[in-house]
């Protein structure tokens, strides 16, 4: 059977270390780090993480503020309000740093949004400024799930060095910042890596060939045993909600990979929930102490 990559405890783990860090802070007299967050309308998704962040902001001692911002198909947000929010929060000094929780409603330019952003307090890392120091290997917040994906591989004795990594997915949230980041020389990177997506002809004969897979399509059980060889490591970034009427919610998570096909196959696999969610919460409070610390 394979190790199974938990990345709930990994994260309630590196909390509790946050914990100690912020703790020691206020005991020298400095602020505790302080997230924000906007929410726009009541996209159920996005609700329930944001009460994730709100909830880990506590354990680790943060302070937190939640904005919300009403919007509905007959009386949707103006842009406008939103971008007020954003300078507020830019000028406001005991903000550390904050998120505006995607996806938007569509009638809002996400990216004009992201741009909005001061990259001191972007600490989703999804500013181009912050993108593109990632890309050289220069100081930066990091994208929150790809960070998430290297420190859960690193602290399950998984190397990186030397290795065949795949990639399934090129978005700018996990595919492309991740593929920047082990690539770079140093610690947990050095690896040689292949960007797929839906255009990739032979996608089944790269995959086959990767020490490391990482499923980040969108496209639940999308990853089949015949995919992967013997002895591979699998990240499952996938958070698809299925219909499931057994549940009480009405649906499950379900991975882009199909688990109980590949797992055997696998030397390690991450499990869908519990694997790599926790990781990407756990690495936005990294980036706001970083941000705390970063203003001290």
């Amino acid at each position: 059977m394979p190790t199974i990559i938990d990345g709930k405890s990994t994260a309630a783990a590196i909390k509790a270390e946050i914990a100690e860090k912020v703790a020691a802070r206020v005991a020298q007299g400095k602020r505790a780090p302080h997230l924000a967050a906007i929410l726009v309308g009541h996209d159920g998704g996005s609700e329930t993480y944001v009460a994730s962040k709100i909830k880990a902001c506590a354990e680790c001692g943060f302070g937190s503020t939640l904005i919300r911002l009403e919007s509905t198909p007959e009386e949707p947000l103006k842009p406008e309000v939103l971008m007020e929010e954003i300078e507020k929060l830019n000028a406001n000094p005991e903000i550390d740093g904050f998120i505006v929780q995607l996806p938007l409603p569509r009638h809002i330019d996400e990216q004009a949004v992201i741009e909005a952003i001061d990259p001191a307090k972007d600490v989703d890392g999804f500013h181009p400024v912050n993108v593109g120091r990632q890309s050289v290997g220069l100081p930066c917040f990091h994208s929150a799930t790809p960070a998430g994906i290297v420190e859960l591989l690193h602290r399950h004795g998984i190397s990186t060095s030397g290795k065949r990594v795949a990639i399934i997915g090129r978005s700018n949230i996990v595919g492309k910042p991740l593929a920047a980041m082990l690539m770079q020389k140093g610690n947990k990177a050095d690896a040689t890596v292949t960007v797929c997506h839906s255009h990739t002809p032979n996608l089944a004969e790269i995959t086959r060939s990767a020490d490391i897979v990482v499923a980040a399509i969108g496209r639940p059980g999308f990853v089949t045993a015949d995919m992967i060889s013997d002895g591979a490591v699998v990240v499952d970034v996938g958070t698809t909600r299925v219909p499931d009427a057994s549940r009480k919610s009405g649906f499950r998570l379900r991975g882009d990979v199909d688990y109980d096909a590949v797992a055997p196959k696998c030397s390690a696999i991450t499990p869908v929930p519990g694997g790599v969610g926790p990781m990407t919460i756990v690495s936005l409070m990294l980036n706001t102490l970083q941000a705390a610390e970063n203003r001290d």
